[in-house]
């Protein structure tokens, strides 16, 4: 794996200011998502890494506030950092390292400002007060709203001047398969924070009650929603397939990586089936690994 210091000199970045700015927004996602940045370092091509980290690490800083406090804090926090972005975004100077790194990034590669926008704009209406989903149609509002362009102010960094539209719906189509995974993982963790994250006309159509979910019930109803939403989960991975060839070269290793790490949780969350509603459904340790150290000796086409 090649030294920070070359990887930041590969993507071009210069200037001890500059590459510091880099270098903190780097250790925040080192710091707060291991598992991501280590793919990036290893499997990214170096001239894209300083950007993408720069990428992950505002998405972080978007997502920290908006998940953090009361609604009104929330609220708050969001108009706050959406008025330093923009002047950052327009500047190109903050008090923010990460700010500043991000900006320079946008820039850099081009990423047009509206997925910025519709990111923060998403981050304070749908993510900030969410209260779950009455329908599917809401579930994929969120996504249109939040999710999707919270990917894109990261994953759009690889492409110089943004993603195009047949990329851009890949990313969508990858962002689908993977809330639908992680919200399946994570149900247990979910329930017990008030958050119901399969839409209620799903509970409805099986006669499963939420207060069912949150006991961590057994019964033929439960394990057959829970079946219903790990196929649907299965179908939109398998749909997010070509996202691997939809990506910059310099990346289709790690998104080789991330959908095989979305196949084998989801897997591990079928095999738990009404136990996921007991204890989150993790990685584990070894598999990681493996599917790291696979994707290493992959050819890159």
């Amino acid at each position: 794996m090649p030294s920070w210091q070359s990887t930041l000199t590969a993507a071009g970045i210069a200037g001890t200011a500059r590459r510091a700015d880099y270098t903190v927004a780097a250790r925040r996602v080192l710091r707060r998502e291991q598992a991501p940045y280590l793919a990036l370092r290893l499997l990214a091509a170096p001239p894209l890494v300083p950007y993408l980290a720069s990428g992950l690490a505002f998405m972080n800083l978007v997502d920290d506030v908006a998940e953090s406090g009361s609604p009104e804090q929330r609220a708050s926090g969001l108009r706050e950092l959406t008025v330093r972005v923009e002047q950052a975004l327009e500047s190109g100077d903050s008090g923010d390292p990460v700010l500043r790194a991000y900006a320079h990034a946008v820039r850099a590669r081009g990423l047009p400002v509206h997925w910025v926008s519709d990111f923060l704009a998403g981050a304070a209406t749908a993510e900030a007060q969410f209260t779950g989903f009455d329908t599917e149609r809401d579930y994929q509002d969120y996504l249109d709203t939040y999710a999707w362009p919270g990917l894109t102010v990261f994953t759009g960094l690889q492409y110089r001047g943004g993603p195009d539209p047949a990329q851009a719906a890949g990313w969508r189509r990858f962002v689908d398969a993977a809330q639908r995974v992680d919200f399946l993982a994570d149900l247990a963790g979910d329930l017990a924070a008030g958050r119901l994250c399969i839409p209620r006309e799903r509970l409805a159509e099986h006669g499963v009650t939420r207060a069912e979910l949150e006991q961590g019930r057994d019964g033929a109803a439960v394990r057959a929603l829970l079946l219903d939403q790990c196929a649907r989960a299965r179908t939109a991975l398998d749909a997010a397939a070509d996202v691997v060839e939809l990506a910059d070269p310099g990346l289709r290793r790690v998104g080789r990586t991330m959908t095989d790490l979305m196949a084998h949780q989801l897997a591990a969350v079928e095999r738990a089936g009404v136990r996921a509603l007991r204890r989150d459904v993790g990685y584990g340790v070894l598999a990681p690994l493996r599917i790291l150290a696979r994707a290493r000796r992959t050819p890159v086409h």
